[in-house]
């Protein structure tokens, strides 16, 4: 009776945490976003603050205003002339989908058309009147899509710009929040760690370790998952004759690591595409390619990344899957390094869920 007393008290112990965890990774989250990412930056520039302290010869806090200043002067620039870059090009894609429509898809359609027409000429002639109108209502159809398609996006593209004001607000407290955090980074985690008794403090110091060791272990994992799709779609790509197959099979394998979209945010588009401008060839093989690369990805993803991690290939596939559903790209690292931690504080002795 005690026994199963315990286990009931345990469980909904572990049970309230879950869900508070969840709850403020879900909604607590969001709202100290600017924060928590400063956080993580000044943590990533302990060393080397330390390490530009003591070369120079300067207190810890001049070294780290310095290096932080160096750090977002970098990154900023980097992504200002990438995003500069990025929404030209995506505006003119966007306000020329009824020329490229017009000018592409649509001669590739009518040619259909006309081949399907003559073959039922010589089955049956009365259908011929039926199948134009048809045709001429999806190609009115189609065009109609297009055009809403192409102010939908521009429409998006408003959205984004009309919620520039907020995102510089919170990259404004990320930034100075990183520069306060990272000179006093030992005061603030010493007064934290304070706070906490000898055992609570053990505890979250081993946990601390624990996570912070797995989360890298499972950022290697992924740039060899990141790796071997390069490889992949290298080959591939210059096996069906793509041109700068090498540039090309980088920038979809970064493009790889966004759990939702993946390789088929670019290859699947790219396949349609091929095959409405009438190159079936390279439609395909992009297809086969794009099959290809993404049997292997869920083969060895869950392998690779559950071996790093000490989970079965089925838990982390599951807990990928489940993440990536409740928190997105949080849900994709944060689940299965949540089981790996309670595994590894079980076989510790830390806690006891299981046998």
């Amino acid at each position: 009776m005690e026994k199963k007393k315990a286990f009931i008290i345990n469980f909904l112990y572990f049970a309230f945490l879950l869900c508070a965890a969840f709850l403020l990774l879900k909604y607590g989250l969001p709202m100290l976003s600017p924060f928590v990412i400063a956080f993580v930056i000044a943590y990533l520039l302990k060393r080397p603050v330390i390490f530009l302290s003591r070369k120079l010869h300067l207190p810890r806090k001049p070294a780290a205003v310095l290096l932080v200043l160096v750090f977002y002067s970098t990154i900023g620039l980097l992504i200002s002339l990438l995003g500069i870059r990025a929404f030209s090009t995506t505006r003119d894609l966007v306000m020329n989908l009824p020329q490229i429509y017009a000018s592409h898809v649509e001669p590739v359609l009518t040619d259909i058309f006309g081949n399907v027409e003559q073959g039922l000429k010589k089955m049956d002639p009365s259908l011929v009147s039926t199948l134009e109108d048809l045709f001429n209502q999806f190609i009115q159809s189609i065009g109609q899509m297009v055009s809403s398609l192409s102010m939908s996006a521009m429409g998006t593209i408003s959205g984004v710009a009309s919620s520039l004001p907020g995102l510089f607000i919170k990259l404004l407290l990320m930034i100075i929040s990183t520069f306060f955090i990272a000179a006093d980074y030992e005061l603030l985690t010493g007064f934290f760690l304070k706070q906490l008794d000898g055992k609570s403090k053990q505890i979250f110091l081993q946990v601390k370790k624990y996570v912070v060791g797995t989360l890298f272990v499972c950022i290697r994992s992924y740039a060899l998952i990141m790796t071997i799709t390069f490889i992949e779609l290298s080959v591939g790509l210059s096996i069906i004759g793509v041109k700068n197959s090498i540039l090309i099979a980088f920038l979809i394998s970064v493009f790889d690591i966004l759990p939702v979209l993946g390789t088929g945010g670019i290859m699947i588009p790219w396949t349609i595409i091929a095959a409405l401008t009438g190159d079936y060839t390279l439609s395909i093989g992009l297809l086969i390619v794009y099959l290809i690369i993404t049997v292997i990805r869920n083969i060895i993803e869950p392998k690779i990344v559950g071996s790093q991690i000490g989970l079965h290939p089925v838990v982390t596939l599951a807990s990928m899957f489940v993440g990536v559903q409740l928190l997105g790209v949080v849900g994709l690292f944060g689940f299965p390094i949540s089981l790996s931690l309670l595994r590894h504080l079980n076989d510790n002795g830390t806690i006891h869920l299981f046998k």
